[in-house]
Formats: structure tokens, C-alpha cells, sequence
């Protein structure tokens, strides 16, 4: 790979995780002062996926040309390339640049002015090439020289111009999708309210996954996408799986759909983007309101799936209401329990999904603790969930364990189809007391999520023993009914403090050798008073 003099690669041999994260982190350090923190990924992400196709462009084309001896073939046939880099995307100068190429073309690492106008062709070019980056790199707008400057540009590019991210360069081919995702975390964190628009915490990620336990040959749904981490740690846990029955966790490729749907459209590329970088280009990543206009939608009716996850937003005000109030059953029947609040979209995203599930399928929900209590619209549409025994678990979670809100929230597991042992009843998991706290969040421990998830998968055996004290109880749908159908876990487990048992024996011996100290102590006083003559006669 050619390269200015001074450019110096971060690695000589293959590099290593801790390596990529810390350079793809400067870049942030580079951009800082001069643009907004919550703008830093679209520019840091579209980066490292140019630089990224390249590098995989470049070293599959040196493979083909010497492979077949044809230089036309390897270089410019797009037929022989899952991603096809034409010359005006180019990071460098390659060996299939002809003299009249040079003259016309400038490759990225040799921008010296116009850098934003050319970073922003290149990438227009690159998605022209590539049907399935349609939208992607567009909307990614570096041609505007208040916020970022030739300098600052300049700068970056020669920043990324040290990373090879080639594949013999990577070795392990999960390095530049965990990379990602460290990113997608610290500009989470980076952009404190913001970063939940987009990043799930990744604990809460992992136990809902464990939790709903998908398997090879399912159809995956997220109608909140952001940037696709439940989608991605489905394949994690799939592999982990694999490894468990001593199979290969990579060959052949996870046999599994993945589906997503973000109306954000940067967020939505970011997704689009992390998913191609983790190796899945064949999920299905679309854009649009989820809510107003449902994308995975085939004649007439939803798609339905084996397992659907998400975060919504919390309580979002402007989510669709009278559009849905206009058609009582919000469009493909989805609003079948009730049409919710005006100012409290929770239980539309919850509907929603509900309405996209198989008959046998199951899903995972992250919401406030307001759905298990709030009554009028969203007691109704609450009673229907129960009355059609939907509901399999209440989990209460700890508290500032997510992006933009410090109050804790609950997950729901929700199943078509239950199994026999667990109809007409609702486990309820108080764990809101289990985490390790941080500066700025929370989080889940690996203990914590396991426990989480051996008691939901112990439900037969929990509510044999009467429940785990202060932790969980199994109830039936009778009691729950008692209580108008309120699902507060805290009126079904107590979670309150036992008190300490008093042995009376020892509280006598304790007593009386106190009023002996007492006694001994005035003695004491007595004396002192008498000697200074201050004492009463």
C-alpha cells in the first residue's frame, strides 16, 4: 500500500483491539472544538468505511489480478467484488491507475484543498457503485467548511491513513465490528441525553438476548433499531451457542433473518453501517417511523417473527396519535387493546410489536415502570394483555442504567405462546437492587444478568418454592385481577428490609449491664464533684 513519507502504519504486524479502538478514538480528538460532540460519529463512522472498503478492495483485487493474470478483470469487473470502489472512491492511487487517471482523479489521502467537496463526491461515488449502501454515505456532509476545515480534514484523513484495515491486517474478523461498537459507546457517552437515541447498554442488550434465547432458522425484529446492537449480539449469542455443542461458531454462516427499522435517518445509517462492518450484509435495514409507517410489510399485512427486541424511547410525546385514533386499530390491527395516551407512546411500540409476532413467538421489551401502573387507555390495553395471557415476565431493573434518564426501567417478556406450565401466570424479578454503580450509569453484572435469567427460566421451580425472598414470585392471573390487573412488582414481591429478629434474653443482659455502667459512671461523677466541694448537700 502506498503511503506519504511519515505516514507510519499504528501496527507492523497485525493489529490488535486495544490499538484500533485507541486510534479510531483520537479521531474524536481531532474533530473536538471543532463541531458538536453529538456529530463527532457520522463523520468518524463514514470514515472508517471508506477506509475500510478500500483496504478489503484493494487487497481482494491483488488477489484476483494475480489469481487470474488479468489486471481489467481484478481492478474494474464488479462482479468479482462484494463492494465495488470505483477509482474517484479511492483512498490511494492504485496500480490500475492509468497516466489519465492521475491527471483527473485525486484519491483521498492526496486532498490538499476542496477536501470536504472530494470526501463527499467519493463517497457519492461509492454508494452510486453499491446498490445495498443506497442512502447510506449521502447524507454524510463533510463540504461544509465552518464546522470542518481543509486543515482539520487534512488532518483526519492522515489520521486514517496509519490504520490498515484490510482483513490479513485485522486477522480476527470480529476486531472492526467490536471497534465499532466501542465507538458507538463512547460517542453514547459523549453525547449524555443524545446517546439514547441510538446505543442500548450493552448488559441490558445481552439479557434481553439470553432471555428470549433465538435460534438458527428465526426471523429477528427490532422496530427500533438505532444503531442494530440487539441484532448484533443475537449473532454473539447464536455463535456462543455453537461453541456450547461443540459445533463451529462460524462456518457455515448463522442461518438467521435479521430485520430492523430506525426513523432517524443518520442513525440509520450508522446501523446500516455496523452491520456490514460485523460481517451481515444481508440484513435488512430499513428507514421510517415505525409507528406512522411500519416498513416490513408484505400484501397488505405485517411481517411477522419469531422474536422481536427493543428500547424504545421512554414515554415519547410525538408518537403518532392521532393518526392512529383516526383508524381505531392504528393500521394493520395493531391497536387492537386501546389507542394509548396522547403523551405516552410506550405502549403503541408495545402493541406494535405484539401485532408482528408469530403465533409461537416471543418478545423483549425495555419500558418505564409507568406501563405496569398507569390506568384509563393504558389500564385497558394493559387488561388485554393479561386477559389474552400474553404476559410471562415483569423485570424491574436498577436505576441510571440507561442514556438520557436516570429512572429504572423494567423489561417485559411477552409470549404468544406460552408453555402449558407457565399460563395464567406472571413471574415478577426484582432486581433493581443488583448492579455495580459507576460514575455516570450503572451497570449489569455478568452475576446480575445471569440470575436474571436462571430465575426466568426457572419459573416451575420458583413458584414450587414459593418464590426467592425479596427477589421473585410466580402469580396468578386471579391475584393480578385483585389488584385491577397493576402490575407494580413491588405488590407482588416484598422487597422491603426484614426486620432483625430480637432475642429478648440477650436484650435484658444488654439492658441491665447498660444501667450498671450508668450507675458505676455517676459513682464517678459524684466523687469528682464532691472533691471540687460543688457537690449537693
Amino acid at each position: 500500500m502506498k503511503q506519504r513519507v511519515g505516514w507510519k502504519p499504528i501496527s507492523n504486524g497485525k493489529i490488535t483491539q486495544q490499538e484500533l479502538e485507541a486510534h479510531l478514538w483520537k479521531s474524536a480528538d481531532i474533530l473536538r472544538g471543532s463541531i458538536d460532540s453529538s456529530e463527532y460519529k457520522q463523520y468518524i463512522f463514514g470514515l472508517l468505511f471508506l477506509k475500510r472498503m478500500n483496504d478489503v478492495f484493494v487487497e481482494h483485487a491483488k488477489e484476483l489480478e494475480k489469481e487470474h493474470g488479468d489486471r481489467e478483470l481484478a481492478w474494474n469487473d464488479h462482479d468479482f467484488h462484494q463492494f465495488f470502489v470505483p477509482k474517484a472512491a479511492r483512498w490511494y492511487a492504485d496500480d490500475s491507475f492509468t497516466e489519465e487517471d492521475k491527471q483527473e482523479i485525486t484519491p483521498i489521502s492526496a486532498l490538499t484543498s476542496n477536501i470536504g467537496e472530494g470526501l463527499d463526491k467519493a463517497m457519492a461515488e461509492l454508494e452510486d457503485a453499491n446498490t445495498n449502501l443506497e442512502g447510506v454515505l449521502k447524507n454524510i456532509v463533510f463540504n461544509d467548511k465552518e464546522k470542518l476545515k481543509d486543515e482539520t480534514l487534512s488532518v483526519l484523513i492522515q489520521h486514517y491513513s496509519r490504520l490498515e484495515l484490510s482483513n490479513s491486517s485485522l486477522g480476527d474478523p470480529d476486531i472492526l465490528g467490536r471497534a465499532y461498537e466501542y465507538l458507538i459507546k463512547q460517542f453514547a457517552d459523549d453525547s449524555g441525553k443524545k446517546g439514547g437515541e441510538f446505543y442500548t447498554p450493552q448488559r441490558v442488550v445481552e439479557l434481553i438476548v439470553r432471555l428470549l434465547k433465538p435460534i438458527e432458522g428465526m426471523k429477528i425484529n427490532d422496530p427500533t433499531v438505532g444503531s442494530g446492537g440487539f441484532l448484533i449480539n443475537t449473532i454473539y449469542y447464536l455463535r456462543e451457542q455453537r461453541e456450547k455443542e461443540g459445533k463451529d461458531p462460524r462456518t457455515p454462516p448463522i442461518n438467521v433473518t435479521l430485520t430492523g427499522q430506525d426513523k432517524n435517518i443518520n442513525t440509520w445509517g450508522i446501523c446500516k453501517m455496523n452491520m456490514l462492518l460485523h460481517g451481515l450484509p444481508d440484513s435488512d435495514i430499513r428507514k421510517g417511523d415505525t409507528l406512522r409507517n411500519p416498513q416490513f410489510v408484505e400484501n397488505g399485512e405485517l411481517m411477522k417473527f419469531d422474536r422481536v427486541m427493543a428500547n424504545p424511547p421512554f414515554s415519547l410525546k410525538n408518537w403518532g396519535y392521532e393518526e392512529a385514533k383516526a383508524d381505531q386499530e392504528g393500521g394493520y390491527g395493531r391497536f387492537r387493546f386501546g389507542i394509548p395516551p396522547k403523551s405516552y407512546g410506550d405502549l403503541a411500540f408495545l402493541q406494535h410489536m405484539y401485532a408482528t409476532l408469530k403465533n409461537n413467538g416471543i418478545l423483549g421489551v425495555v419500558m418505564p415502570h409507568g406501563v405496569l401502573f398507569r390506568g384509563s387507555a393504558e389500564g385497558k390495553i394493559r387488561k388485554g394483555l393479561l386477559e389474552e395471557d400474553a404476559i410471562e415476565a415483569v423485570i424491574g431493573l436498577p436505576q441510571n442504567l440507561f442514556y438520557g434518564t436516570g429512572i429504572p426501567g423494567c423489561i417485559l417478556v411477552i409470549n404468544k405462546k406460552k408453555a402449558e406450565s407457565r399460563r395464567n401466570r406472571v413471574i415478577f424479578i426484582h432486581a433493581a437492587e443488583e448492579f455495580e454503580a459507576g460514575k455516570a450509569q450503572n451497570f449489569l453484572r455478568d452475576e446480575d444478568i445471569k440470575k436474571i435469567v436462571d430465575t426466568y427460566d426457572s419459573f416451575e421451580r420458583v413458584e414450587k418454592d414459593g418464590g426467592i425472598e425479596r427477589y421473585a414470585r410466580v402469580v396468578d392471573m386471579d391475584e393480578i385481577k385483585e389488584n385491577d390487573y397493576v402490575l407494580n412488582i413491588t405488590r407482588y414481591v416484598d422487597t422491603s428490609e426484614p426486620e432483625e429478629e430480637i432475642d429478648l434474653k440477650e436484650a435484658v443482659k444488654e439492658w441491665r449491664t447498660a444501667m450498671k455502667e450508668r450507675d458505676e459512671a455517676t459513682k464517678i461523677v459524684e466523687k469528682y464533684l464532691e472533691e471540687l466541694g460543688i457537690n449537693d448537700p
